[in-house]
């Protein structure tokens, strides 16, 4: 049996080893550097195809940007997919013991990380009319890995929102359905098992704020939404272990919503995103099993 760090290390080398592919067209869906959307036109294709949104992870942390997806959406418009890669603002830098900002990344911003995510949504019909007309935001299918993936999920349940927030929708959204990769989708189990060293309480900004905007942001208590959902979990991932998609759908299902849960067995956590690993042609294949 491989040794498990060895093979993790070996899996994220593989995934972050491919050049970051350079968009067709890179449009802004705000002011502020990090309001970007990078679109990928469909290769070989004719005609309209089904639109992909893509929300790269990280841990909703400062370091880690759409660039290191860039091969993998690249890979969906090669697979005959119109590709939006959502850039949004992420955490910042913890302040060190002197001020400085060597205390390490914090994970997301509030309530800037769910403002940008609301507005490129809002913003992607308009965007591919005029900058991606291949693709079809009639057929949409959002994706996302980690805490891609619990942006996706998020994105897909707006309408479900308590009522008074900023990013409620009055319906649910024009979606075919969300395959969120590994994702973040239920925060207290991910509290439970330190989830990415702490991300998730540092999302919600910890103390006793935690609380109440995690019935805004948990994915786990948004249900049901009423969109196809499925999950694709490699059983040996370490950094979203398992448990995390299992209680999701667990919460699914209770709330009168199953999900699907694809468990890619000896798959960690990175070749879900990794175009040369053969999990990632399962993605594609669920995505198109929605978008088609």
């Amino acid at each position: 049996m491989p040794d498990p760090a060895a093979r993790d290390a070996a899996e994220e080398a593989s995934a972050l080893s491919h050049p970051a592919v350079t968009p067709d067209v890179t449009a802004s869906y705000g002011d502020h550097p990090d309001q970007l959307v990078d679109f990928y036109a469909p290769r070989d294709r004719v005609g309209r195809v089904p639109l992909v949104v893509l929300f790269h992870g990280g841990a909703w942390r400062a370091p880690y940007d759409r660039r290191h997806v860039s091969p993998l959406a690249d890979y969906l418009a090669r697979r005959g997919f119109a590709v939006a890669s959502v850039e949004y603002r992420r955490g910042t830098e913890i302040p060190g013991p002197r001020g400085g900002g060597n205390g390490g990344p914090v994970a997301g911003r509030w309530p800037e990380t769910f403002d940008d995510v609301a507005a490129a949504m809002d913003a992607l019909p308009g965007l591919v009319a005029r900058h991606l007309p291949q693709g079809d935001a009639r057929r949409t299918v959002l994706t996302g890995h980690s805490a891609g993936g619990h942006l996706a999920l998020w994105a897909a349940a707006r309408h479900v929102l308590p009522a008074g927030s900023p990013w409620r929708l009055p319906a649910p959204p024009e979606l075919r359905g969300v395959v969120a990769l590994a994702p973040i989708a239920h925060f207290a189990r991910s509290v439970e098992l330190d989830v990415c060293g702490g991300a998730v309480l540092q999302l919600l900004g910890g103390g006793g704020e935690s609380e109440a905007r995690s019935a805004h942001a948990d994915p786990a208590v948004l249900l049901p939404t009423g969109i196809a959902t499925t999950l694709v979990q490699g059983r040996a991932d370490s950094v979203v272990p398992l448990p995390v998609a299992e209680a999701y759908a667990d919460a699914a299902a209770a709330a009168g919503e199953p999900v699907g849960l694809t468990v890619l067995d000896g798959v960690g956590h990175f070749p879900l995103i990794d175009p040369a690993a053969d999990a990632c042609a399962v993605v594609a294949e669920e995505v198109a099993q929605l978008a088609w």
